[in-house]
Order: C-alpha cells, then structure tokens, then sequence
C-alpha cells in the first residue's frame, strides 16, 4: 500500500510539471514527460527521445566511440540497444535511453520548466568542493553544484549504475540505472571528460569571429541590404573600448560582462555548387569563426548547411528560400522553411474540404516555374504531398528565353494553377488572360516580393498568395524598432524582409551571448538559442519564433492571403494563421 501511495505521488509531481510545461513553456512539454536522468538530487533531467538524433556526429557520420554512441545514440559498444530502468521497472532503450536527450549534445544540461538539467562535461563533475558559486573558476551554466564531493570515476560508474551521487545520497527517483559493462562504462566516462576539452574555434581573449556566406547567385541588391545591417550592427557592439576579459566566474552577477568585440568575416563563394565545400574549408582555415550568422543564398544552400553540420559550426538564420528540408541536423537554424513551407501552406489549403472556394474537389493542379530556381524545389515538394492524395500534378517549366503567357496555355483545363514565379514573369501576367473562374490559382508570395508582388489587376481577384510571415499591420510595431535603427543610422531600406530578419538574427545572436558567459561551446550557443527563442517579444516579420529540442525552423505557419483591391498592397487574409 505504501508503495502505491508513493507511485501515486511521483505521478502527480510529474502531472504537476506538465502542467507547468504547457502554461509556462510549450516547449518544455516534451522535456517534463520524458525526464530520464539526474546526477544530483532533486536536479531533473529530460528530454523527448528525438533528441537523440540531433546532433549524432557531425552530418550523420559514425560517432567516434563507444562512449559518444551511448551518449548521442543509446547504443552500446557490442551494438545493442542501451537499456535504462526506473523505479518500478519502467525501462527505456536505445535513442530513447541516450544521455543526449537530458543533457543535451554539449553535455552542459538545461531548463525544463521548473526543474534543472545538470552539466556533466568532466570540468562540472570533478570540479572540488567550494563553499559558494564565487569560488568556483568555471563559466556559470543552469544547475551546476558547488557544495558538493567531486565526482572520481568510480563514483560516476556508481552514479549511473546504482543511483548514488558522489557523496554516496539516492538520486532523483527519475534517474534511470544502466548496466554497462566496464568497457562501456570507462568508454563513456572518457568521453564526458573530453566534452569539455574542445578548443573553441574563433574564440579569442578580446575577439568573438564570426562569419557570413554569401552564394555567387545572390541577388545582389539583397546582399547589400544585408551587409549593411550587419557591418553597422558589428560597428555598434563595438563602439566601446574593449580590453581582455577576465575570467568569468560563476554568479548570476556577472552574467553580462562578456567584454569581447565582435569581428566579422565575408566568405564571398564562387563558382558551381559543387566547388562550394572547398572554399568553405579555406575560408574556415584562415579565418576560423565561432559561428556563421545570416548570410545569403540563391538557388540552393544545401552545401552551406552540410558545410556546417560536418564542421559543427553554428549557422544562425541565414536569408534563404530554399532552406535545407528537415529537422535532423543541429547546427543548422532557420527563421522558416521558406518556398517549402508555402508548399505545405498551398497543399493544406487545396486538401481542405473545398478550400478553394470554387465548390468543388481539387483533382488536377498544374505548376509553373523556372528550371533551377527556388520554386523548382517548391514544386517537387508540392507535387508529393498532393499525390499522395491521389491528386494529378503536371508541370510546366518555363524556358529561360520563354515568355510566361505561352507557358500559361492549357493551365485553363486543370482545377488547379500553381505558380512559382518571380516580379518580372509576375508582371508579365498582363498579356495571358486570367484561368476561368473554376481555376483556383496560387502563387509564392516570398518569390513574388509578398504584398508588393506586381500583379497585374486582371489577375488580383482570382489569385491567392502563400504568405509564410505575418500580415503587415500585425507585424508592423515589431520591426518599426528595426526600421528606426536603419533610419537612425541611415542604412537604406532595400530588401525589407532580409534585412529585418538580419537585424533580428544579429539580436538574437547577442541576448543569447550574454547569458553564456565564458561557455563558448558552439552545441551550447545552439541550445541556448533553442531555449531562449520563444521568450523573444521582438520578432520582426513572424508572429512567434519557437525551437523545441530537434526542431530547426522557427517559424511554424503562414496564411493564404489575396489583394484586396485591383492596385495597392493591402492584403485580406483568407483565413487564420495555418501551421501545415
């Protein structure tokens, strides 16, 4: 009877994290429900088990040893699945059971609603004893303990296989136990040691050097929008005299003096794609930077986004259409998924239940695009989600020295017209007539330059827009403190959105080096970043930025939206706020 009494009270403390997750922290949810493991009493630690794929070796490479698999990936060295057990026999395995989904890939732990995710990097655990955080010479980081033995590694063996912390006390009744075998065991114990040991690149004792990539293709007016605001932002952190910063101890007091200026590097590529790695490799070799902040991207920034994940170099939201699809890797953060998320906008519109208005199903949709630009990828995504509904999908793919209203023939005949397309080919619409009014017609809003798209009135009644940000007088008082920047220190607006989202990037990169003190580990910036997001009040172009662990995108939605009137820009949203 006792025993139940007391599961029941371990559940309804759980419960009782839940609950405080979904009202304080949505993202910390799926933290509160998979809490797994804990180095010291009443510090929780947890995380959902997708976790456990982030970040496992750089682009998907095979992890090192023994002890970085049972870290990342819950497997041991003879292969088989890691196996944790909780109190009444509850077990976990493999991903689900790997360290990396409570002490998070830099092993430096985190927050979970109310809770503490401790670090357990070698320097944390075997740190001595100190009467207070002040004595203690290491970087401050969430839930590290100072009155504590030291850790050898017998106690950690002992820790994780018995429940014990260095002084011999039960754990948290969450903290699993592990059955390693001794190899395994001094396998990942040497590990948790060299976590820590990391020289950071592009670190210095007065320097922080950080990059911005730019693609040969880029629109060039784009990218100097986007260097403006970035050189003059790097000017401003810099205005003060800076000199060596000491080392940063422990108290909360201290956070905000992290006394570095900033240096940035334009890594300007040329060439095909395929020649891009190699640059990239020179560039990192004579200028290593800690991180790469925005940049700019044309067609494709795939080799960019590999570059990063294979090197471990954090790339902050870079300005591109056609970002990298999926939410495997780590290093890699994205403001939206961009073209491919406006196909995910497009797709639940005409899957609806007559979502286009036309009264009746959507049974063929015919797509328009240039071959080689962001809308080519845009449609393939399309394309599948829509014929896995059994929809026809035909496409037409514009010539380069080819008119758009003769590619326009026949697009009459479908229910549905899709169209990928740039200002020029937009304004060229005027010489073809608009589809019958049975056709419902779509258009990329993020390729057509959102609400000043060039939309030739004949067409203004019967075309929606994919628009993956929020509409202008929503989002208005949010990036009027970044437009005044720009007026205040003369910046010419030339590429509204780039160079709002470059602004908010630059921000957001600095709110979250300042609660980082001298921890300059580049897993660590991306997990601050994913914790700190969704308190940010600033958002500029999107209504809400969130990144739960595993999760690479932060802006979830758009709307379906349509002019309201035969010239102007002012736009009626079709509907709410969508999430695909």
């Amino acid at each position: 009877m006792l025993d139940k009494e007391r599961s029941f009270a371990r559940i309804r403390i759980l419960l009782r994290g839940v609950v405080f997750a979904q009202v304080q922290r949505p993202a910390s949810l799926a933290l509160v429900l998979f809490f797994a493991l804990a180095l010291d009493a009443g510090n929780l630690s947890a995380a959902p088990a997708t976790l456990a794929t982030a970040g496992v070796s750089s682009a998907g490479k095979p992890a090192a040893d023994a002890g970085e698999t049972i870290f990342r990936r819950g497997i041991q060295g003879s292969g088989q699945a890691l196996v944790a057990t909780r109190d009444g026999g509850v077990q976990l395995q493999g991903a689900a059971a790997a360290c990396i989904n409570c002490h998070r890939p830099s092993g430096l732990g985190a927050k979970a609603g109310r809770d503490t995710i401790p670090p357990i990097t070698g320097r944390y655990l075997f740190h001595p004893r100190a009467k207070d955080m002040e004595d203690l010479d290491l970087p401050y980081v969430d839930g590290i303990r100072a009155d504590r033995d030291p850790y050898t590694d017998e106690t950690i063996a002992r820790a994780i296989r018995s429940g014990l912390n260095s002084e011999g006390k039960p754990l948290s009744y969450l903290m699993p136990q592990f059955a390693l075998n001794d190899a395994d065991m001094a396998a990942l114990i040497a590990y948790l040691k060299r976590l820590d040991q990391r020289r950071p690149r592009g670190v210095a004792d007065t320097v922080l050097h950080f990059a911005t990539i730019i693609t040969p293709d880029a629109d060039p007016v784009k990218r100097r929008g986007m260097l403006d605001v970035l050189q003059q932002y790097f000017t401003d952190k810099n205005v003060f005299p800076l000199g060596a910063t000491p080392p940063l101890r422990t108290s909360r007091r201290m956070m905000f003096m992290v006394n570095r200026r900033w240096q940035l590097h334009v890594w300007e590529l040329t060439g095909p794609p395929d020649g891009w790695e190699q640059q990239l490799k020179q560039h990192l070799a004579a200028e290593p930077v800690f991180a790469v902040l925005s940049g700019l991207g044309g067609k494709t920034w795939a080799p960019i986004h590999a570059f990063c994940e294979d090197e471990a170099i954090p790339c902050l939201f870079p300005n591109v259409e056609t970002p990298v699809g999926g939410d495997s890797d780590f290093y890699s953060l994205y403001l939206s998924k961009g073209v491919l998320l406006e196909a995910e906008l497009i797709a639940k519109k005409i899957l609806d239940a007559d979502g286009t208005g036309r009264g009746r199903a959507v049974k063929s949709v015919r797509q328009i695009y240039r071959a080689g630009d962001s809308g080519e990828a845009a449609a393939q995504a399309l394309a599948a989600a829509l014929k896995q509904h059994g929809i026809a999908v035909s496409s037409r793919v514009v010539r380069p020295d080819e008119n758009v209203a003769k590619a326009l023939k026949g697009a009459a005949r479908t229910d549905a017209l899709v169209m990928w397309l740039r200002p020029a080919d937009i304004a060229a619409l005027a010489a073809a007539p608009a589809p019958k009014a049975s056709t419902a017609v779509f258009m990329s809003g993020l390729m057509g330059g959102l609400e000043h798209a060039p939309l030739p009135p004949s067409w203004r009644s019967s075309t929606s827009l994919a628009y993956p940000v929020d509409l202008p007088e929503r989002r208005r008082y949010r990036v009027d403190y970044a437009f005044g920047w720009f007026a205040i220190r003369h910046i010419p607006v030339v590429a509204e959105q780039v160079q709002a989202d470059t602004y908010l990037a630059c921000g957001l990169l600095a709110e979250t080096l300042s609660h980082m003190v001298d921890t300059f580990v580049g897993d660590y910036l991306v997990e601050r970043i994913e914790d700190m997001l969704e308190r940010r009040i600033l958002t500029g172009y999107y209504p809400r930025l969130t990144l739960a662990s595993g999760q690479r995108f932060a802006s979830k939605g758009g709307y379906i939206v349509r002019f309201a009137e035969p010239d102007g820009v002012r736009l009626v949203a079709e509907g709410d706020w969508i999430v695909p």
